[in-house]
């Protein structure tokens, strides 16, 4: 693999944001229409136990695969593929790019997928921000991270769409050190591809993991070590994208 094509690292676009989404939600499916998730009331899922077993896991091999439908809250994951499904049905999402500021393109031969950043305006939202901020503090105490922020984005890929091997983060940069990624897909086969391919940090060239994108599975790994690649998905594949970061605020674009 081409060492320069790992060093891409995914930045906030300016728009769309999700607070002109928040009209849509009304438009097209009515006022209250996300009503029903868990809320203020969510029921604390986080445990001590499981936290040690993440620090534990991630420190050993630099990545995991996880189920977190029963971490979060009930109809969180339900919730949050409406949102994005509405988001792309009002073409309220974006084009993603690679690189930063005056290098930023998007280049179609590296990554297809088209975005919307969340902004925690709507019920689902906040329910999942909640869960990222138990899980960061967690995460902080075992491993001594320094982590200050949190940044998070739907992803849509259509029927063709990839995204080749890359990193998050440039190595030493200091910024996006932990990456998440929750799969939002209901009944997702063998034949709708669209996997997460996982390959060694100190071997590049060797794939170490293969996720399929089914809803309530995540994907939790050190953002400057691990390389990895979305394989091509042969029907529309929902997903959300986080990362947890070092840098108090977003740095200039």
């Amino acid at each position: 693999m081409d060492s320069d094509s790992q060093s891409a690292v995914i930045v906030p676009l300016p728009e769309p944001r999700l607070e002109h989404g928040q009209g849509h939600f009304d438009q097209v499916v009515g006022e209250g229409s996300l009503a029903g998730t868990a809320g203020a009331h969510d029921v604390d899922r986080v445990d001590a136990r499981w936290l040690d077993q993440l620090a534990d896991d991630l420190s050993e091999h630099a990545w995991l695969e996880l189920d977190l439908a029963d971490r979060l809250p009930e109809g969180l994951v339900p919730a949050l593929l409406n949102e994005v499904k509405i988001l792309e049905r009002t073409e309220a999402m974006s084009r993603a790019g690679i690189g930063r500021g005056a290098d930023l393109v998007k280049d179609r031969s590296v990554r297809r997928d088209s975005i919307a950043w969340l902004e925690g305006f709507t019920e689902p939202q906040a329910s999942l921000f909640r869960f990222l901020d138990q899980l960061m503090a967690g995460l902080n105490q075992r491993l001594f991270l320094g982590l200050k922020r949190y940044e998070a984005h739907y992803a849509t890929y259509q029927a063709g769409d990839f995204y080749k091997c890359h990193l998050d983060s440039f190595r030493g940069r200091a910024s996006r050190m932990i990456s998440l990624v929750l799969y939002l897909n209901d009944d997702w086969g063998l034949e709708d591809g669209g996997e997460l391919q996982v390959f060694s940090p100190r071997e590049e060239d060797r794939a170490i993991g293969l996720v399929r994108p089914e809803a309530g599975r995540a994907v939790l790994f050190l953002s400057e070590e691990v390389p990895h690649e979305v394989l091509p998905a042969r029907r529309t594949r929902y997903s959300i994208a986080c990362w947890f970061r070092q840098d108090e605020v977003p740095l200039p674009l």
